[in-house]
């Protein structure tokens, strides 16, 4: 069995506290957090500590905080020489204080509060400074995850770059297109069956196949019509923009 202490609150630490507590072969000893009723809910109030000096020891140590307070916290571990890791996708395993064994474990995945999902199918990207710490933290993701892999802190930022085009900028479309329906009197409901089908396609086509619409048939009186219908410059230079974008990539064929 891993023990493990979990340093934060946010999102991603309150994810991880879940999917730890359901595994048979992970011992969660403590929950780092500043606000300690931001997790009594999920773990008993004696596991939570907000004081650095009342961290036990454990195997892992896993730093669940934003990317600017990373450096910050390890720097204010009470211990050396024991393995340190943190979740971010975009900050090298380097940023973490060297007085500790380094690691990294991100989890892939978009994470909102009290929105459950499943780890099963989450995969983890791993890094580690030497073979037996990769072990460990390979270890204890495998008891929550199917799909484990160790990639380069280059990679898992690239990895992390790709991730905000598929997931946050997508997800911003939706909130474009929901204001569209929204000043037409028109019910954003109408385009989930579309959104749904958009996603399942890529299961089974690159997405380059998948690519539908205006822009992949270069049809400029649609495009042209689009664009004179919109009214908001800002969303009218994403229409060009992504529009563009697609017509380049149909050029490259």
């Amino acid at each position: 069995m891993v023990s493990i202490v979990i340093i934060g609150s946010g999102n991603v630490a309150q994810h991880l506290i879940s999917a730890f507590l359901q595994s048979d072969e992970i011992e969660l000893v403590q929950v780092f957090s500043r606000q300690k009723e931001s997790v009594s809910h999920l773990i008993s109030s004696d596991k939570i500590v907000s004081d650095f000096a009342e961290i036990k020891q454990a195997d892992l140590y896993l730093i669940a905080v934003s990317d600017n307070a990373i450096a910050d916290v390890s720097t204010k571990l009470p211990f050396e020489n024991r393995l340190v890791v943190h979740t971010s996708g975009s900050m090298p395993m380097e940023i973490l204080d060297s007085k500790n064994r380094q690691g990294v474990f991100y989890p892939l995945q978009t994470f909102t509060k009290n929105k459950p999902v499943n780890f099963k199918e989450i995969p983890i990207c791993l890094e580690a400074e030497v073979e037996k710490d990769f072990k460990t933290i390979e270890t204890v993701a495998k008891t929550i995850s199917s799909v484990v892999q160790s990639i380069s802190s280059e990679q898992r930022k690239a990895l992390h770059v790709a991730a905000v085009f598929v997931c946050n900028f997508v997800n911003h479309l939706y909130k474009i297109g929901n204001e569209i329906c929204e000043e037409n009197q028109l019910s954003f409901e109408l385009l989930k069956p579309l959104i749904i089908e958009t996603a399942q396609k890529i299961i089974h086509l690159s997405p380059e196949n998948a690519q539908t619409g205006p822009a992949k048939r270069n049809d400029s009186e649609t495009i042209n019509t689009h664009l004179n219908f919109l009214s908001d410059e800002n969303q009218k230079e994403i229409y060009k923009l992504l529009t563009k974008s697609i017509i380049d990539d149909g050029k490259k064929l």
